[in-house]
């Protein structure tokens, strides 16, 4: 199958997206290669680095799959020693960075590959900064904190989710507290980013609903957040364009190269949107559903973002840059797209107790993304949003 059809300047035609853009100019890494069949560059862009010893981060699920094996033969073919770590669990915690580091200690690696989803380049850049610059976690809270340098990392997405490939974050929950951890450096972020949508296919279907409207959301609050400028709008636009189009065809079409490419470009669209911008209260409020009752973070955002939507879109100017993303009602094309992925529930179908509601606002109030979100926020308007999605 010829690539070219696939390139990124194909799927962006006709879309309106600068070149900026299209080149990922403004991503805190190195660089992204992107195409269908790229994840065989991995042992090349591996030697670039002057890697000889490698550890892959993944999950127990992709690494029943032929895709952690591929991987490490190409590293191998390439006389690179490698050692995984394939334990990464969803929304990871300390405990799971403190395994991962001691995997990275005894292999005495000098290169991190982040492969799977957003958990497992969450984990590979959290054991990154316990590896280079000690401490705990906590240390790293916040923005530029390591004071010392820190391993390449490679990231290689095998969902259209959380856009992790294009940040220099890694969002980590205290094992203890449940609180989650922003640790953002530049020196954490991709040397290299490998987006081969191939290695998307064999997503489960509620993966690839979950990852996909977490990613819209992704896009739509970076769009008008507080911290949004002309930069970040334009990635944001970008990924909303993409996986709008592409997210319904991807769903009754799971085989759909093209549709896969523009879902993963479109998060890697809106991840270097978050990078340069920030998230709101869809986030905010999804954390404390996810803490308080293990809905799965995706079917949490995308419950509360409709509610959202209408919520920020009282402010004037909100609602002409919604405007600008569709024409017609915004929320009512993310409901189809909830109804298409069969996720358009409720809080009182996801189980959630209506006497937590004030809990939950609450809650959501303190996370950090809710101080962004354009329109401000406090306990008493989150739980009205809540009782919204109730």
């Amino acid at each position: 199958m010829s690539t070219e059809p696939l390139s990124i300047e194909a799927l962006c035609a006709g879309l309106d997206i600068p070149e900026r853009v299209q080149r990922f100019e403004d991503i805190p890494g190195g660089k992204v290669v992107f195409g269908p069949g790229k994840l065989e560059t991995l042992g090349v862009e591996a030697a670039a680095l002057k890697a000889k010893r490698i550890l892959i981060v993944t999950d127990p699920g992709l690494a029943r799959t032929s895709a952690v094996d591929r991987a490490a033969s190409l590293l191998r073919n390439g006389g690179m020693a490698v050692v995984i770590f394939d334990q990464v669990r969803e929304n990871p915690t300390t405990t799971d960075v403190a395994r991962c580091v001691a995997a990275a200690k005894e292999g005495e690696v000098d290169l991190i590959v982040g492969l799977g989803g957003g958990s497992s380049m969450d984990t590979a850049k959290g054991a990154n900064f316990i590896l280079t610059n000690g401490g705990e976690m906590k240390d790293y809270w916040g923005v530029n904190k390591a004071t010392k340098p820190m391993l390449p990392l490679i990231a290689v997405p095998t969902t259209s989710g959380t856009g992790s490939e294009c940040q220099s974050f890694a969002l980590i929950a205290d094992a203890e507290t449940h609180a989650k951890m922003a640790c953002g450096d530049t020196k954490a972020a991709a040397r290299v980013s490998i987006l081969d949508p191939e290695l998307t296919l064999t997503m489960p279907a509620a993966v690839t609903a979950h990852t996909g409207i977490d990613a819209m959301a992704h896009a739509l609050e970076t769009a008008v957040c507080k911290k949004a400028d002309e930069v970040s709008f334009a990635y944001s636009r970008a990924g909303w364009q993409l996986l709008d189009s592409a997210f319904r065809t991807v769903m009754s079409e799971p085989g759909n190269l093209v549709a896969r490419a523009k879902m993963q470009l479109g998060a890697a669209f809106a991840g270097t949107a978050i990078e340069n911008s920030m998230l709101g209260i869809a986030h905010s409020c999804a954390n404390p559903l996810t803490a308080n009752y293990s809905i799965v973070h995706g079917q949490a955002v995308g419950t509360m973002l409709p509610h959202v939507i209408d919520f920020n879109a009282q402010n004037e100017k909100v609602a002409t840059v919604y405007a600008s993303l569709f024409e017609g009602s915004l929320t009512g094309q993310m409901r189809e797209h909830l109804r298409v992925a069969a996720m358009d529930k409720s809080l009182s179908d996801l189980g959630v107790d209506k006497g937590i509601l004030a809990k939950l606002g609450e809650e959501a109030s303190t996370q950090w993304t809710a101080q962004f979100n354009p329109v401000d926020v406090d306990a008493s308007s989150l739980r009205k949003v809540y009782e919204g999605a109730f």
